[in-house]
């Protein structure tokens, strides 16, 4: 979208749009919040909605003996492209849609393994000819509201035309059980055996980015929302936008986006008045 279209669509926005405001820190005073903001006067109001997202925050999982190791650890975020890994031994950890491509591509010039918990698996990218996407909106999976009852949400497959699948089937990259242990450069597999390897790319996901709540006690330890349907479940007049299963499979997707924050501003505003 151009500068000139994004400037069209703020002019028929009922809503005072302000750009290069990086907010530092939430907080209560009386019964409104004040949004502390970098460089620039604090924000009041009764009502605020966190729609900074759910891919803010890279995740690092915590896997034995991470932090000793002696090679490159990058995460899927940091990974650019494949040239200056050339010649490398290289482990990816996961079994999503990033892990496996980022792993076939480095498997033209690295040697390659995808280390996973789980088998990785795949679905068709195209059904009858039209994307898997297009499918979950007609169907109207898009719009089921059962995000509040996925807690733990299964490993996604890998949407494939077909050349993952190819690809993994020559053996480079192949796919192993998670190691159980570093030392240094080496990681000792499932099976016992040990091997040096020079990266370890972490394609494990993202947090959402939602430091500037805390001390509100609207998060948990690790930093995730306490809410229900987008609604905090501890700090009243607060919602958030965008989040994964928020209230649907779509909620983090600009599929779904759209009906969440008019779920969620109905709701604040009901409770406001």
């Amino acid at each position: 979208m151009s500068a000139t279209a994004y400037s069209t669509y703020a002019k028929n926005l009922d809503a005072e749009i302000r750009t290069d405001h990086r907010v530092e820190r939430l907080r209560r005073d009386g019964p409104r919040f004040v949004v502390e903001v970098h460089n620039s006067e604090a924000v009041t109001a009764s009502v605020v909605i966190a729609a900074s997202g759910a891919f803010g925050r890279p995740y690092r999982p915590d896997l034995p003996g991470l932090d000793s190791f002696t090679g490159t650890v990058l995460h899927a975020a940091d990974y650019r492209e494949p040239t200056g890994f050339t010649g490398q031994r290289i482990v990816v950890v996961g079994a999503a849609n990033s892990a496996v491509q980022i792993g076939a591509e480095l498997a033209e010039h690295a040697r390659v393994s995808l280390a996973t918990r789980h088998p990785i698996k795949f679905a068709p990218q195209l059904i009858l000819g039209r994307d898997v996407h297009f499918w979950s909106v007609v169907s109207g999976f898009d719009h089921l509201p059962i995000g509040h009852l996925v807690r733990n949400p299964p490993p996604m497959p890998v949407n494939d035309n077909g050349r993952y699948c190819q690809v993994i089937d020559t053996g480079n990259p192949d796919q192993r059980r998670m190691f159980t242990a570093i030392d240094g450069s080496q990681l000792t597999w499932a099976d016992g055996t040990r091997e040096h390897v020079d990266t370890l790319i972490l394609a494990t996901g993202y947090r959402p980015e939602l430091s500037y709540l805390d001390g509100t006690g609207a998060l948990t330890d690790d930093g995730l929302p306490l809410q229900k349907r987008g609604l905090s479940t501890t700090v009243p007049g607060l919602g958030y936008v965008g989040l994964e299963w928020q209230r649907s499979f779509a909620s983090a997707t600009l599929r779904g986006v759209g009906r969440d924050a008019r779920y969620v501003t109905a709701r604040l505003l009901r409770a406001r008045t």
